[in-house]
C-alpha cells in the first residue's frame, strides 16, 4: 500500500491530498469486494456451485427489476408461482397481492413479511 503523507493534522483531523484520499477509498472498497468474493467462494465450496447459486435471478429478471418492475412479481415469476398460489402460501387475498404487485397498495409489514417468507427471500429483496 502507498505511504500517505498528511497535508495537515490536528488532534481530531487529518487532511490528505485528494489523490491520497481517493486511493484510500478505493483500497477500502477493494477490500470489501474481495471479502464478498471470498465468502461466496467459500459458500460455493461448502454447498456446491449449483446449490449456492440456486437463488440467483437470471439476467432477464434482473433487467426487469432495474427497469422498475415490482420485485414481488419478479420473484413470483422466478419461483414459478401463480398469483393465486403465492397469495395462498402467504395467507393474503389474491386481490390484495395483485394491488401490491401493481403498486396500488404498499402492503402491510405483516403481509410483506409473509410474502417474503413464501418466496424464500429476505424482505429487503422485495423493496
Amino acid at each position: 500500500m502507498n505511504h500517505f503523507r498528511p497535508v495537515a493534522q490536528t488532534a481530531e483531523t487529518v487532511t490528505l491530498t485528494r489523490r491520497d484520499y481517493e486511493a484510500l477509498v478505493a483500497a477500502a472498497e477493494d477490500r470489501i469486494d474481495h471479502q464478498a468474493i471470498n465468502e461466496q467462494e467459500a459458500r460455493e465450496a461448502a454447498l456446491g456451485k449449483a446449490a449456492a447459486r440456486a437463488d440467483y435471478l437470471p439476467g432477464a429478471l434482473v433487467d426487469r427489476l432495474l427497469a422498475g418492475e415490482n420485485a414481488i412479481r419478479i420473484w413470483r415469476a422466478h419461483r414459478g408461482h401463480t398469483l393465486s398460489a403465492l397469495a395462498a402460501m402467504a395467507g393474503v387475498s389474491v386481490s390484495y397481492l395483485s394491488e401490491i404487485e401493481l403498486g396500488r397498495k404498499p402492503g402491510s409489514a405483516a403481509a410483506r413479511r409473509a410474502i417474503a417468507g413464501a418466496l424464500r427471500v429476505p424482505m429487503e429483496d422485495l423493496a
